[in-house]
């Protein structure tokens, strides 16, 4: 029986202990998930996405890597070809409208027509960006229709063209023989006469057949043409997306054809259809147009027109150099709060092994086997506006965190692509686990030595991050602890962050009660936050006694 009560008397004293220190409770603060991402201040390359988890989830956008980071340059025999800038786009048709009838040219050089049977494909089937254009799901296989309305378009009429690109994703339902993908048709004066013009792209045994008839015209006799065709090597496979790109470099004739970023083919518009022979040049015949799907059944998507000969595009879906968000100044609601830990839920979205699959994880490092990844930092304060001059510190979901105080809390997290560039990693949601602020707990085994005319105080820190400095309370009559016979003035006196302190100037042969209280590091002028008195000890100073 005495074994039991002296146990019961333990476990009560350990409760008593444990609860006065850890007597606040954590809480928790969600970004993301039902919550939305309203929290994500900042998105550079990231898109809030609502088919990959229940709820939207922040990824890496899938706008072409020529509108986020420009063209590599190529090399070899290609590197002297120039890399793409803004100013060198001449038509850029995204299809990641809504609405097909709202598909527009962004760069204002073109019009486009768009019959009722092409239809607007969503984000979850597009190539790049919010949308893709879909052909012939209805009998009616008219074609989409873009005409030049400015002068300043690359193909308005009687312009010579000079070094131009024309690049776009296609994605074939079936790739049967005769589907007509891509065209531009005008006609031009010839001896009196009109002739038709035209570029024509089609399928043929499973490749795209390229074909340039009246295109090129001889710098001496603009009735002289010369006509090019060629095809692929490389099979188009049918529900794959793949990337197709012509250029042209005027300077040489030199015409090349490139699929996936590998070259597939090569023609010369010289004379002798060669290099270094006289260069025929493209000359825009008169009410061109160029039509696109015509009885073509399958999406196109990201159509661009450039008036240079770029260097190789980067045909990767994601930017390698990814993107990052940096959430707001969230507020958890006390100064000095902590911040515990941050929970993490996301994954990796994209083509694995050839299947477009997604991967979903709770907490880790976010990094796969393909090397896609998501990087994680944070940083806190007690102003949202001074946060900027705070440094951000890396962490991992899940793990405990140290050092992160204050009342406002901001956090970052940088996205990169797997190394082929096809898959994404995916943030779902972001829980911060925290303590709130609140008064340092009260300093521990304070002691008093009595002294002549003076009492010797010391005491063990507070345990509490946020102590900022010390209380001494004095006082000669029990539980008032307001006396006021100390050289440094009434109490209490406010010895900053010292463990240790000589009260002077005290009434020998008068018995004292003393207690000190911890302070917080917002603790300046009214705005003092303190916390709990220790526990209370007496001294009474004596003519003669020494330290």
């Amino acid at each position: 029986m005495k074994k039991q009560f002296i146990f019961i008397c333990t476990v009560y004293i350990f409760l008593f202990v444990s609860g006065s220190i850890f007597a606040v409770e954590e809480r928790t603060i969600s970004l993301g998930a039902g919550a939305a991402w309203r929290s994500a201040e900042i998105k550079k390359g990231i898109s809030e996405v609502s088919n990959v988890r229940p709820h939207s989830v922040l990824m890496l956008s899938s706008a072409p890597a020529a509108s986020i980071a420009g063209y590599s340059a190529a090399t070899g025999l290609l590197g002297n070809f120039t890399a793409l800038s803004e100013s060198a786009l001449d038509m850029s048709v995204s299809f990641d409208e809504s609405d097909s009838v709202l598909f527009r040219d962004s760069t204002g050089h073109y019009r486009l027509t768009v019959p009722p049977n092409v239809e607007a494909a969503g984000r979850a089937s597009a190539r790049a960006g919010n949308g893709a254009a879909l052909f012939g799901r209805s009998a009616n296989s008219g074609s989409l229709v873009i005409q030049p309305q400015s002068r300043n378009s690359l193909f308005a009429p009687g312009n010579r063209i000079g070094d131009f690109t024309i690049e776009f994703w296609l994605y074939p339902q079936n790739m049967e023989n005769g589907e007509q993908i891509f065209s531009w048709v005008s006609s031009k004066p010839s001896n009196g006469n009109y002739t038709m013009q035209r570029i024509s792209c089609s399928a043929f045994r499973n490749r795209l057949q390229w074909s340039f008839v009246n295109f090129f015209a001889s710098p001496r006799e603009a009735a002289s043409h010369i006509n090019i065709e060629f095809s692929g090597l490389s099979p188009v496979i049918p529900k794959k997306w793949s990337h197709h790109l012509i250029r042209f470099d005027a300077s040489a004739g030199l015409l090349e054809y490139i699929v996936d970023g590998a070259s597939e083919a090569i023609a010369y518009a010289t004379s002798t259809s060669r290099e270094n022979s006289e260069v025929y040049m493209p000359i825009a015949g008169s009410d061109g147009s160029f039509l696109l799907g015509e009885r073509f059944s399958g999406l196109i998507d990201e159509l661009k027109v450039h008036r240079a000969c770029i260097g190789r595009s980067s045909i990767q879906k994601y930017n390698p150099a990814g993107g990052r968000i940096e959430t707001r100044a969230v507020d958890l609601g006390e100064n000095a709060s902590s911040v515990v830990r941050i929970n993490v839920r996301g994954g990796r979205t994209g083509a694995i092994n050839n299947h477009t699959r997604n991967e979903f994880r709770e907490n880790g490092r976010f990094r796969f086997s393909d090397d896609s990844e998501m990087s994680f930092f944070v940083r806190a304060g007690e102003n949202p506006y001074s946060l900027i001059n705070s440094r951000w510190e890396s962490f991992t979901p899940g793990q405990d965190i140290r050092d992160i105080n204050g009342r406002y809390v901001q956090i970052a997290v940088d996205f990169y692509p797997s190394a082929d560039g096809e898959v994404s990693p995916y943030l779902d949601e972001l829980r911060i686990v925290f303590l709130p602020g609140g008064p340092p707990l009260p300093p521990g085994n304070l002691n008093a030595v009595a002294v002549d005319g003076a009492v010797m105080l010391r005491w063990r820190h507070s345990p509490a991050a946020n102590t900022s400095g010390y209380l001494v309370y004095y006082s000669s009559v029990r539980g008032e602890l307001f006396g006021s016979d100390a050289l440094l003035g009434p109490s209490p006196i406010d010895v900053g962050i010292a463990n240790s302190f000589l009260i002077e100037g005290l009434k020998n042969g008068t018995l004292y009660y003393f207690r000190v209280a911890a302070y917080d590091s917002l603790a300046e002028g009214r705005n003092r936050n303190i916390g709990e008195f220790s526990a209370e000890v007496t001294a009474r100073p004596l003519a003669g006694l020494s330290p």
